[in-house]
């Protein structure tokens, strides 16, 4: 093996582990476009792909930036995190799906317990104006 293979692998062990090309963008202005997001953030490096959440759900404000090379995508953390766009401050994250299964995983048990609610109270009113009925 040669001398640049181990080089790199002492650089990359030196990284925290939630390092990753993949940033989750949140608070951004809900007008920006893409290309905005190209400008600001291809300042730190190669980006491979940016993703914008939809102005009419609860992603809006959001994007997922990608980064062809890792070390471009911590030197985007760490100077655009409180980056002030548009008069609202950035919040800049590495992207990790586990937490996003969770969040979903949660949302979905709590759309289930709501329904089970709903149905719970429907059939005690149910039960309630059959007893009245009697």
């Amino acid at each position: 093996m040669s001398d640049h293979g181990s080089t790199r692998r002492s650089i990359n062990s030196r990284l925290p582990p939630e390092v990753n090309r993949i940033l989750y963008v949140r608070n951004l202005p809900f007008r920006i476009t893409a290309e905005e997001l190209y400008d600001i953030f291809g300042k730190y490096g190669a980006v491979y792909q940016i993703r914008l959440g939809d102005k009419s759900r609860d992603t809006r404000g959001t994007a997922f930036v990608v980064y062809e090379d890792i070390y471009d995508a911590k030197r985007a953390v760490d100077h655009l995190s409180g980056f002030n766009v548009g008069g609202r401050y950035l919040v800049v994250m590495y992207y990790q799906p586990a937490k996003f299964q969770r969040r979903a995983d949660a949302e979905e048990k709590k759309k289930e317990l709501e329904e089970l609610r709903r149905q719970i109270k429907l059939k005690k009113s149910q039960m309630a104006n059959s007893n009245n009925d009697e």
